[in-house]
């Protein structure tokens, strides 16, 4: 792959991989956590502080405001996943990430300056406000289940609903609204925290990386002036599709990162390691799991590259993000799972970062889409594919 990439990203990404073996790792221990072990927010801002002293902070939007193209974005953002701090750390992590494309790639200059800005220089968090619980029959996996609704009185939009899994909502100044009007799906920026948005809960789940959790919220009567509308109404999921495809892109790079730290600290623990009169590296039935985490990373990276490649054509890469995040989303799994297993009983503690990876990445495979849906996607495009040869 560095062949292929720019003298810009080699640096940047060998910059971003050197701050985060030397300052963000050992931050892997900070007690300031949440009640489920994510990052408080003194943790998070102390070590944008030091990013940005050491000119890694947000290093995949230059300083004219521009960004790297997918492919370097892959590359830098892999060095940044060496840690699950990383990502917060050069503030490369969702939803934040995602936000700021969205964000730069459809909002006015009026709101990149007031929302945009802030998140760029890692000032503010934000989050995405859309899907909604599934006990009220609301919006997952198929967006067009929306329940929370926006209606336009005067100069505002009035918005009600309730959300579910929103990341980042505790503790975030900038949010991204999806709600329902007569035209179709609408879109809003807004700022927070607000009296009418709500957090009901944050559930303990299975991952511990993003600050804030995943909350449930309630938007009860919140108003929204119209000029703080993303685009034009009924437009919104149009909006969400030019944010979703990168965003699960980034996604697969951040957590390649991380499974391939995951595999250096397996490896280092089977050459050291010795049992049966020798070390467990050459027993084959550890040897062999970690040639296959040597393919699968490999096999991943180039879904990866792939997909970039496409998107930088100018695609939206719909069908390409969806056989990618399918793919490595699975096999990163895989490889997590065979670290835990080489590492036998200290992979399953604390000890070292191997079982918190293994629980992201299993995490992974659902949001920004569950396999399934994503394969159902494909399925359908093969059969509509099929109809069209027919005629």
């Amino acid at each position: 792959m560095a062949e292929k990439l720019s003298d810009r990203a080699l640096e940047i990404g060998a910059n971003v991989e050197r701050f985060v073996r030397n300052v963000v790792i050992p931050y892997e221990k900070d007690p300031r956590r949440d009640h489920h072990g994510a990052p408080l927010d003194e943790l998070v801002y102390e070590m944008r502080d030091k990013a940005r002293a050491a000119g890694v902070l947000t290093p995949h939007i230059l300083a004219d405001g521009s960004h790297l193209t997918q492919l370097e974005t892959a590359y830098v953002l892999q060095k940044s996943g060496l840690s699950p701090l990383g990502p917060l750390a050069v503030n490369t992590m969702a939803p934040d990430e995602g936000n700021m494309y969205l964000i730069g790639h459809v909002g006015s200059p009026e709101m990149k300056k007031r929302f945009l800005k802030p998140l760029v220089e890692g000032r503010a968090r934000s989050a995405f406000f859309m899907t909604e619980p599934a006990e009220e029959n609301g919006a997952g996996s198929d967006p067009s289940m929306m329940k929370t609704t926006c209606k336009l009185d005067g100069n505002h939009w009035v918005i009600n609903g309730r959300k579910a899994f929103i990341t980042g909502a505790e503790g975030a100044s900038v949010g991204i609204v999806m709600a329902k009007a007569d035209e179709g799906a609408c879109m809003f920026l807004v700022d927070l925290p607000d009296p009418a948005i709500r957090i009901e809960h944050v559930p303990n789940t299975i991952d511990s990386s993003m600050p804030g959790g995943h909350a449930t919220v309630i938007i009860d009567n919140l108003r929204v002036p119209a000029d703080q509308m993303l685009g034009v109404a009924g437009e919104g999921f149009k909006y969400a599709q030019i944010r979703l495809s990168p965003a699960r892109l980034s996604h697969c790079m951040r957590w390649h990162g991380c499974c391939e730290r995951a595999h250096e600290i397996a490896s280092d623990y089977a050459n050291r390691r010795e049992a049966f009169g020798k070390p467990l590296i050459d027993h084959e039935g550890v040897g062999f799991m970690l040639a296959e985490n040597l393919i699968d990373l490999k096999q991943a990276q180039l879904m990866i590259d792939w997909c970039a490649s496409v998107l930088d054509t100018g695609s939206l890469g719909t069908v390409e993000s969806s056989m990618t995040k399918v793919a490595v989303s699975e096999a990163l799994m895989r490889i997590a799972d065979r670290c835990v297993q080489v590492m036998g009983g200290t992979g399953v503690t604390d000890a070292t970062i191997v079982e918190q990876i293994f629980r992201e990445v299993r995490a992974f495979r659902i949001y920004d889409g569950p396999t399934e849906v994503h394969k159902w996607s494909l399925a359908k495009k093969i059969r509509r594919d099929w109809k069209a040869a027919q005629s």
